[in-house]
């Protein structure tokens, strides 16, 4: 069974939404685009190259999958690790409205999604299952219990607006360390795993 992992850039205040570009996502008003551009540096290619290492297949919810569609497919350098994985891997992507993706590679996923994802695992050899961003169907994974690690590239800047990825009413859910480095421009970049349900106590007691 193959790992199901996300990778996802947020703010210090928790926000995914657009980090890429001014206009990659302005819905409900968001004007604070492309926050990533400030703080990408070597130290940050150099992992999510390591990142594009490992997978042997891609699950995208449908607005990631959507960017991800209209610029990756045009990047036909050889020697670009992230262009060859996400043009030559396999992409689901989880939608009941997308009918004919252009995209090759591209199974669309429209049926129950702990049983779709599920299945996804079981039949995923040789690498891991990734998803990228995708926040919305991050967070319904999240809440099935179906993502075994988390990478978290958290950015120093706070925006306060925008969509948050893990919101208020989410399951409590402890996380195990397995990893953590800062960049040269302060990004923190944390990886852990899946470690059941969130514990509590009182200090000196």
């Amino acid at each position: 069974m193959a790992e199901l992992t996300l990778t996802a850039f947020l703010t210090l205040d928790g926000v995914y939404q657009a980090p890429g570009g001014v206009d990659e996502d302005t819905s409900g008003g968001f004007a604070y685009g492309g926050w990533v551009f400030p703080y990408a540096d070597e130290d940050m290619g150099a992992f999510m190259e390591e990142v594009f290492r490992r997978p042997a297949a891609f699950l995208l919810g449908r607005r990631t999958y959507d960017i991800f569609a209209a610029y990756w497919p045009k990047v036909t350098e050889e020697d670009d690790l992230i262009a060859a994985g996400l043009n030559e891997l396999p992409k689901y992507v989880v939608s009941s409205t997308l009918r004919d993706p252009q995209w090759q590679g591209t199974t669309v996923l429209d049926g129950d999604l702990v049983t779709e994802v599920t299945r996804l695992k079981e039949q995923t050899r040789g690498g891991e299952l990734q998803v990228h961003g995708s926040g919305q169907l991050a967070r319904a994974l999240h809440e099935a219990g179906l993502i075994d690690t988390y990478r978290l590239l958290v950015f120093p800047v706070l925006l306060g607006a925008g969509r948050r990825l893990f919101g208020e009413g989410g399951a409590p859910t402890a996380l195990e360390p397995t990893s953590a480095r800062t960049t040269s421009s302060g990004i923190a970049i944390q990886t852990y795993r899946r470690g059941g349900p969130a514990r509590f106590g009182t200090i000196g007691e």
